[in-house]
């Protein structure tokens, strides 16, 4: 296998790729002095309505920073369908005017920032929500289950807090549409878009699809269908238990609309069966142009680093504090950005720069069902759920790369390296990602030969053998077949934030990317089992079950337009790996150690030092058993015995075998803790809780219990210099705290 450079002169790419990537970049010169020439002022925030003002915190103070306020409210903003920088939007010409003959449209946000200014860092952490909820919790150390982060009080939690003690202002806003009302008391964040309509006001029909997995008895559909007509061409419901199960339909006697306005089904008799695979084809009308929540995150936080005031004269009260942004997101806000900067909406309407970082965690290759005439933005892919909403779409890297199944070259980073507007971007994701996403396509190209590059700007990071999001019950197998997968990335996003922070303010390189590769071995087929590395493992079972990337078809002229005329589109079974279903772009998994853990990327002390397997993909269980578990990890333990291994005919070594004593264990633990904090991927403050918790899992695994008085837990990583050994990594590394703008200060 090869690796190519970026740079696209070099003689590793073949000549044609070569000549193509030349001709892009003429083009791009051509645009990017077009794009120069453009007038400012075509898009931004025009108002903002303060719904709520008060001290936060139950005015707690920081120390060093003070107290905090909160401010809730809605935000109008409106854009020019014309200018380039929002003519990418699909339909957004078809879309209704103001008086100013713009498309206007309206979310709510909310803002936690310092009342003193002076005293914050002047810096701005930004989430785009999931699905409407706020996913900061895990990167700040705070609890979770709240949309209200302001009403949090109790001392311990705050004083623990890792943003807020830094003098970070932290943000938040609606970017979908019509999640919740602008002003709901849940604080759900949301976004009002208008109804696009064809010549003469027209009400626009086309294909609306609904994959429908619910227990309800009842099920509302994104848009409203055109006509209380059930039956094809119409409307037609299907039924399966497996992905791969032929589609039964649902006879018109089975199901109904709720109501007449056509907005929602249910079964006659309900409920939906649970678990079991829905799907519901159906002439939809009234679309929006849900791209426009695109430019409600531009605009808005354009508006928070740039204005004065709006246009009736509210203030901004950020107004010149910040110097600073940077994203957190969880999952599918990531891709929301993933697209948000190829499609160029990193730059603003002065041709600035709108966010300076961003945080990328569980993202990784994949765009967003949203910039498209019935797109969804809530849907995503994985190996059984919501696989026909298109968002693996061509882009995947963020170096330039050669599509030969459009023909096309391109990279997400296209437009803002034309501008001087590319964001850094520290691309952290789990090995779920590669089984159900196919994350390899991030860093190979199209055609499955070649490792790709790092971008300058971008760093990639597979966090290794770990599920999708946050922690799983490793005491809870849920709908699938084995424990949970426990691992959780909360400590190494800390650091990599501050990595980010110390790269964007001082220009200190980030770690090296941890990613495996095509060139090593350590990125493979999912099959044959025997060539990935996992090891028969009795009860657990192995299938190379990997989500295929297709390009589908959605009738034509949709990837020039965005609209299709064929949704869902046609699919054969099986779903996995058959040409019959549409191009394929090859992908591949990461390559394990003879315990089933990941061989590359960032390894936690987990899988360095370990007690169990722990996978990145996972199987249902019951009558829906096999099909892909979605999101889910595993986690099997190693028995604790020899004894037991061997009774069970478990090929991995057990616990007492790998660790005859206390202090083998103990010290291969602190070893792996401080290895990370060396390496910048763990940071002081996480490291004597992380190794505490570890060796009370070894105990309670199996590991002997200490005799006599146990050695020093001390991180050598973390002792100061002068007090013993280590080179003393503090939180903000190599002696840069996470204070006020990186000078010491609190760090956490």
């Amino acid at each position: 296998m090869t690796t190519i450079e970026y740079d696209a002169s070099l003689p590793c790419v073949r000549k044609t790729t070569r000549r193509k990537l030349r001709q892009l970049g003429m083009a791009s010169a051509l645009a990017a002095g077009m794009l120069v020439a453009v007038s400012a002022a075509q898009a931004r925030t025009t108002q903002i309505q303060i719904l709520t003002h008060g001290v936060a915190f139950g005015g707690y103070s920081f120390p060093g920073v003070g107290q905090f306020e909160y401010f809730t409210g809605i935000a109008t903003g409106e854009v020019d369908p014309n200018d380039h920088l929002n003519s990418v939007i699909v339909d957004i010409k078809l879309a209704p005017l103001n008086a100013h003959h713009k498309v206007q449209y309206q979310h709510n946000f909310y803002i936690l920032k310092p009342v003193d200014m002076s005293k914050s860092n002047h810096k701005m952490m930004y989430e785009p929500p999931n699905r409407g909820g706020k996913t900061y919790q895990a990167l700040n150390n705070t609890p979770t289950g709240t949309n209200d982060p302001a009403a949090l009080t109790d001392p311990a939690a705050l004083a623990a807090s890792f943003l807020w003690p830094q003098g970070y202002t932290t943000a938040w806003s609606g970017w979908e549409n019509n999640l919740a009302a602008l002003d709901n008391p849940g604080l759900t964040a949301t976004a009002t878009f208008p109804i696009v309509h064809g010549p003469s006001n027209a009400t626009i029909t086309g294909p609306g699809y609904e994959y429908i997995v619910t227990t309800g008895n009842s099920y509302t559909l994104a848009y409203p269908a055109a006509s209380g007509a059930q039956g094809a061409p119409n409307a037609v419901l299907t039924h399966r238990v497996h992905l791969d199960d032929p589609a039964v339909v649902v006879p018109t006697s089975g199901w109904s609309y709720t109501d007449a306005t056509n907005t929602a089904i249910k079964l006659n008799p309900g409920p939906f069966i649970a678990n079991d695979i829905y799907e519901f084809s159906y002439i939809a009308k009234d679309p929006t142009p849900n791209g426009l929540g695109f430019a409600a995150v531009r605009d808005f936080n354009s508006f928070l680093r740039n204005a004065k005031q709006d246009d009736f004269g509210t203030p901004n009260p950020l107004y010149k504090n910040i110097t600073r942004i940077y994203t957190e997101i969880s999952s599918q806000p990531g891709r929301l950005l993933n697209d948000f900067v190829h499609l160029g909406f990193n730059e603003d309407e002065n041709h600035n720069k709108v966010f300076d970082g961003m945080l990328q965690w569980v993202a990784a290759g994949h765009g967003i069902n949203m910039n498209y005439r019935w797109s969804q933005t809530k849907r995503t892919n994985r190996n059984r759920q919501e696989l026909l909403y298109l968002e693996n779409l061509f882009p995947f890297a963020n170096v330039p790369t050669y599509d030969p199944i459009s023909r096309t070259i391109d990279y997400r980073n296209l437009r803002c390296d034309l501008t001087n507007t590319c964001p850094l971007k520290m691309e952290f994701y789990s090995a779920n990602e590669y089984w159900v996403k196919e994350a390899s396509l991030f860093h190979t190209d199209p055609t499955g030969h070649l490792d790709l590059p790092d971008h300058p700007k971008a760093r990639l990071y597979l966090l290794s053998s770990k599920q999708h999001g946050g922690a799983g019950n490793p005491t809870s197998k849920g709908a699938c077949q084995q424990f949970l997968n426990p691992l959780d990335s909360q400590q190494v996003q800390r650091a990599l934030w501050q990595d980010l922070d110390a790269w964007s303010t001082k220009g200190t390189q980030p770690p090296s990317s941890e990613t495996p590769h095509l060139y090593n071995g350590t990125l493979v087929p999912p099959l044959p089992q025997i060539k990935v590395g996992f090891p028969s493992i009795p009860g657990v079972t192995y299938t190379g079950l990997k989500t295929t990337g297709y390009r589908f078809n959605y009738g034509p002229n949709f990837y020039q337009t965005g609209i299709p005329t064929i949704n869902p589109p046609v699919i054969h079974p099986p779903y996995e790996d058959n040409p019959a279903n549409g191009p394929i772009y090859p992908s591949f998994v990461p390559k394990t150690d003879k315990d089933g853990n990941d061989i590359a990327g960032i390894r936690l002390p987990e899988l360095t030092v370990p007690l169990a397997t722990y996978t990145g993909w996972a199987l249902r269980s019951g009558v829906w058993a096999n099909d892909g578990c979605e999101g889910s990890g595993q986690y099997i333990p190693f028995a604790s015995t020899k004894a037991a291994r061997l009774a069970s005919g478990d090929p991995r070594l057990s616990v007492q075998e790998r660790y005859p004593n206390y202090v083998s264990y103990q010290s291969k633990v602190v070893a792996a803790v401080s290895d990370l904090v060396k390496r910048r991927l763990m940071l002081c403050s996480d490291a004597d809780a992380y190794v505490s918790a570890r060796l009370t899992a070894g105990l309670a695994a199996g590991v002997p219990a200490p005799v006599g008085t146990p050695p020093s837990n001390t991180v050598p990583a973390c002792v100061p210099p002068g007090h013993g050994h280590g080179p003393g990594h503090g939180d903000g590394h190599d002696g840069h705290g996470g204070g006020h703008d990186g000078h010491g200060g609190h760090g956490h």
